[in-house]
């Protein structure tokens, strides 16, 4: 997936010699970038469907700040499951079907653009 790059450098004795560089393609760093970006919400939306499942509290700051950015990204996939809830001693642990959704759905989006950047660059499909 790298560009190698072949540069012959004479030196004073006049005798060649050749370095390689390699470094990444317009393409593959926008390849990487998608795939950056969208690891980030992966994370996060795990982190979410683990605090969820733990009955974590809305009150911690670490936990609100996770809950309040995911939020956005699970609305399109809220009405698809009801959500099952087990009551414990003193939290309630959710299980949220729309962030297990939200996870497959970006993963699948994430390939989808990644492929499309390949097409549109005209590089071959290797893998």
């Amino acid at each position: 997936m790298t560009e190698t790059v072949r540069e012959t450098v004479t030196t004073r004795d006049d005798s060649p010699a050749t370095s390689v560089k390699a470094g990444a393609t317009g393409t593959q760093t926008v390849q990487r970038l998608v795939y950056f970006l969208f690891g980030i919400l992966e994370i996060l939306l795990a982190f979410r469907l683990i605090f969820k499942l733990a009955g974590a509290s809305y009150g911690g700051a670490f936990v609100g700040f996770i809950y309040s950015v995911t939020r956005i990204f699970i609305l399109p996939f809220g009405g698809i499951f009801r959500q099952a809830t087990a009551p414990g001693a003193e939290t309630a642990a959710i299980l949220e079907p729309a962030t297990l959704v939200a996870i497959i759905v970006y993963a699948v989006l994430a390939w989808g653009i990644v492929a499309l950047v390949k097409i549109l660059s005209g590089e071959q499909q290797t893998d």
